[in-house]
């Protein structure tokens, strides 16, 4: 990749930020942040990400830097978070390698269960703003009217498209999820397959903090057990994996969750796979998370005692 193909913005920022300018583009990304992987002119490479200004990425960098420092498999920060123009801009290591861990046998979920736990033991007492507002997919606290959080480019779809059930499964799990009096905590908000790599049953590296979220911690464990199996398109894992994952985060973190907090779990279990399902059918896309919330709302809100 060529460097002309970069933002006007990006050399002067490496000069400035780094020491040093871009000689080759490596890779670059675009979803939520805009990822450019580079070599700089001294031979580093690194990786700069970039996303809107909304507040959240100083505390999700710094949060990623604690992690790094205690040795959790994840790219250590470079600079801390600056501005160009209206943009969050920070660089990191670049870690390459690994594969994605695909399935989601009952094996699988506790490998899963495994990171996730030593990411929530880790981040239990750091202290920092919280990264304000949540991440859309996973946003059930959102103050806005209706079940849904308020998304422009998603509330201006015609709503008619999106199943009935999963409004009513959303409903009901934030309904449930909004009753809970709960402490809240830091942890990894898209715990998703695709955002892990693996050397066999080693993890390599997790990516994608900049999708920290501050919610209760059985929230967060919950969501994360049947987020976890995603390795393309998201998909929700099978009750029985959630159940494994679930299990094996609580015994890894040396503390049971009290049957409130296990009815949260199986409620925030339900509210990413509600988002992705209102996403396919607003798209038009291949439901298939649409399909197993299907075929696993009505065990998972039991479950939930929603």
């Amino acid at each position: 990749m060529s460097v002309p193909s970069l933002p006007e913005w990006l050399p002067g920022w490496c000069r400035a930020h780094l020491g040093s300018a871009p000689a080759t583009a490596l890779f670059q990304a675009n979803g939520m942040s805009s990822v450019f992987g580079l070599r700089l002119t001294d031979g580093t490479p690194v990786v700069v990400k970039a996303r809107p200004d909304d507040g959240r990425a100083a505390s999700c960098v710094a949060a990623q830097e604690r992690l790094a420092d205690r040795g959790f498999p994840c790219a250590r920060p470079l600079t801390p978070v600056t501005t160009a123009g209206a943009l969050a801009v920070h660089a990191e290591e670049f870690r390459p390698g690994g594969e994605v861990l695909r399935g989601d046998s009952l094996e699988v979920a506790v490998r899963y269960a495994r990171v996730f736990a030593s990411s929530m033991a880790l981040l239990a007492d750091f202290t920092a703003p919280p990264p304000l507002p949540n991440p859309r997919w996973i946003r059930w606290d959102h103050p806005d009217s209706g079940v849904w959080p308020a998304i422009d480019f998603l509330d201006e779809r015609d709503q008619r498209a999106v199943p009935a059930f999963v409004v009513d499964t959303a409903s009901r799990a934030r309904t449930r999820l909004l009753a809970a009096d709960l402490p809240r905590t830091l942890g990894h908000g898209d715990y998703e397959a695709q955002n892990l790599r693996w050397h066999g049953s080693r993890i390599h590296t997790v990516h994608d903090w900049d999708s920290l979220t501050w919610q209760p911690e059985a929230a967060l464990a919950g969501a994360a057990s049947g987020t976890f199996a995603s390795a393309g398109p998201p998909t929700l894992a099978p009750i029985e994996s959630s159940a494994a994952f679930l299990t094996a985060y609580q015994h890894l973190r040396g503390r049971p969750f009290t049957p409130a907090e296990l009815q949260v779990a199986w409620a925030a279990s339900l509210w990413p796979a509600a988002h992705n399902a209102r996403w396919e059918a607003l798209h038009d896309d291949p439901p298939q998370c649409t399909s197993a919330l299907r075929e696993q709302a009505a065990e998972r809100l039991h479950l939930a005692h929603a």
